[in-house]
């Protein structure tokens, strides 16, 4: 059978055709050598040819990758031991570079971002890393950026997700805290304190210009003590009714000692 070998080798090439055929993801780029040397442009995305052994094919995702960044112990400015964990959000922007630079673009950005956030964080104080994170992510960004681009990659964003405080230094800040809400709570004291003593004046010299004001507060002062419904009711009795009965005694007396003296 003559033709026999000839469809054996037609199906061979039409295998080989169908395992040529590569299918890459919108968000996917292949990075095609071709014995041995790239091709000046990626493939993709849609259908791709690849002409094995001839042609090797790296494949490349365009889209946003969460890198978490291992514990690092990091001592700031004023020696506080802290341990400082962050993530960093990159995507690849040359698949080209990424492929040739770099053997593993994932592994080299992860060590400068433990190298750069163990520099960075341990040029500042405590406070000041609890305070200004967000201007120390953005530096720590940048730094990051700069080491990365040369093989293609942005780094969008870095995050410092969790500072673990030792035990001694929690309870320190309690302290602080509480000693910081007390002294508030005094001000806060003191300030309403010295807000009703300046009323109290203002209405003493209100009063002093006014003596009947007086007499309506204890009127008034007597209609609240009625609204209770109570069964004893203390009258608070005016000075002025005082004086006044004591000018009354003393002028009869003064008279009687007057006719004593002329009889």
């Amino acid at each position: 059978m003559p033709g026999l070998p000839v469809l054996v080798v037609i199906v061979i090439v039409v295998l080989y055709i169908f395992n040529s055929i590569k299918i890459l993801k919108e968000y996917e780029r292949g990075v095609v050598f071709r014995l041995g040397r790239l091709l000046p442009a990626p493939k993709g995305p849609g259908v791709v040819l690849i002409f094995r052994p001839f042609d090797q094919m790296v494949r490349i995702t365009l889209r946003q990758e969460a890198m978490e960044v291992p514990s690092q112990d990091i001592i700031t400015r004023d020696n506080v031991t802290l341990k400082v964990n962050a993530v960093i959000t990159l995507r690849v922007v040359d698949p080209v570079k990424a492929v040739v630079q770099v053997s593993n673009y994932i592994y080299q950005t992860s060590q400068f971002a433990q190298t750069t956030l163990r520099s960075v964080l341990g040029e500042v104080e405590l406070d000041g890393l609890l305070s200004r994170r967000e201007q120390l992510n953005q530096r720590i960004q940048t730094i990051i950026d700069q080491h990365t681009e040369p093989f293609g990659l942005k780094v969008v964003s870095v995050e410092v997700k969790q500072v673990d405080l030792p035990e001694s230094m929690l309870r320190a800040m309690a302290k602080q805290a509480e000693a910081e809400r007390e002294k508030r709570s005094k001000i806060i004291h003191a300030e309403g304190e010295l807000g009703a003593a300046q009323k109290l004046v203002d209405a003493a010299s209100l009063m002093a210009t006014q003596p009947m004001t007086l007499q309506l507060r204890y009127l008034q002062t007597l209609t609240d003590i009625g609204v209770e419904k109570n069964t004893t009711i203390v009258f608070p009795l005016p000075m002025e009714l005082l004086n006044l009965l004591n000018r009354t005694l003393i002028s009869p007396a003064d008279s009687k000692s007057q006719g004593e003296l002329k009889g």
